[in-house]
């Protein structure tokens, strides 16, 4: 890891922004590929998680102007296709497919966050104000991981509301936790957590969890909601095999295994939905906002360290739940 100079970016077209991030979180993901053990190839400019300000915006932005505070989900998204219109932000087909921020060649060349100046390219299709009054260190994580966790128990428990949930925590470290954040936010009547981790498990206690710790195995529940975040294929046989008849399971750590089997004939007979894929962050993120702003959502709960800018280099090397770069 190390700092380097390269031009800055410059507006490229009238409905573009320039935001100079302020508040940036290490992602779940980053750390893996700090490490190597993602299959991302090549170098890459860090970061994905960010609240910025504006620092200037072409003559077609009308929703932004230069001082506001933003948050910037981390997929690139025009907001006008037929994708975006229906949510999938994720998947806009104004780009080419997976463009994101800080992902390397995978995501395209759009750079990273650790950085003095970010390119919005449909700036008021992507940014999204933060509120007033709330800290942006305490919504760095807002663009992917905390909306990441915001999207397993949200669909599910508007279908069921007050239905308890589980969430089996492990390699998806925050995003486990902002599930359970989300979940009591959002009016489950309880949450169990599972993890092996004493520090998760203590951030969820504190959330407001009935904790278990162990490693995942054995039968729990029924529950009518399950959340697998461990990354593991023991977490998603567990998390799978405790959801109830009917029930919704969401699965959020990705697997590095080119075959993972699942336990489809327990599946077909219990009738359970099983998801697995992306978030779609931009979609998600202004209830994340207004839920933050009123008090019912603390992802500041989760964020085990914060550092200033000049000691990211050094700190995103330390494996950890939610790590925050901020500066002044």
């Amino acid at each position: 890891m190390e700092w380097r100079d390269l031009a800055d970016p410059v507006l490229g077209g009238p409905g573009e922004a320039l935001v100079r991030p302020l508040a940036v979180a290490l992602c779940d993901l980053d750390h893996l590929m700090i490490q190597g053990q993602a299959p991302i190839p090549g170098e890459i400019a860090l970061g994905h998680e960010q609240v910025g300000e504006v620092v200037a915006v072409g003559d077609e932005v009308a929703g932004h102007d230069v001082g506001d505070l933003v948050a910037v989900p981390f997929q690139i998204s025009c907001g006008a296709c037929g994708f975006c219109r229906r949510g999938r932000t994720g998947d806009c087909e104004a780009v080419p497919p997976q463009s994101m921020y800080g992902f390397g060649m995978v995501g395209g060349d759009w750079g990273g966050a650790l950085a003095d100046l970010v390119r919005v390219p449909f700036a008021d299709a992507m940014l999204v104000p933060v509120p007033n009054g709330v800290d942006p260190v305490s919504v760095a994580s807002a663009g992917d991981n905390v909306v990441d966790g915001w999207r397993t128990v949200a669909g599910p428990l508007a279908r069921r509301p007050g239905a308890p949930v589980l969430v089996v925590g492990g390699l998806a470290r925050s995003v486990g936790l902002y599930a359970v954040d989300a979940a009591l936010a959002l009016g489950s009547a309880s949450v169990t957590y599972l993890d092996a981790d004493p520090a998760r498990l203590a951030v969820a206690a504190e959330l407001g969890a009935e904790v278990l710790e162990g490693a995942p195995s054995g039968r729990l529940g029924p529950f009518p909601v399950t959340v697998d975040a461990s990354a593991s294929r023991e977490g998603l046989v567990t998390a799978i095999g405790a959801t109830e008849r009917g029930g919704e399971c969401t699965h959020v750590g990705i697997l590095y295994e080119p075959d993972t089997p699942l336990p489809m004939l327990q599946m077909y007979v219990n009738g359970i939905d099983l998801h697995v894929g992306r978030v779609m962050a931009r979609a998600a993120l202004p209830d994340v906002l207004d839920h933050v702003a009123a008090g019912r959502l603390r992802p500041e709960l989760v964020t085990s360290r914060v550092v200033p800018w000049e000691a990211a280099a050094e700190a995103v090397l330390e494996f950890e739940t939610k790590l925050v770069v901020t500066r002044s």
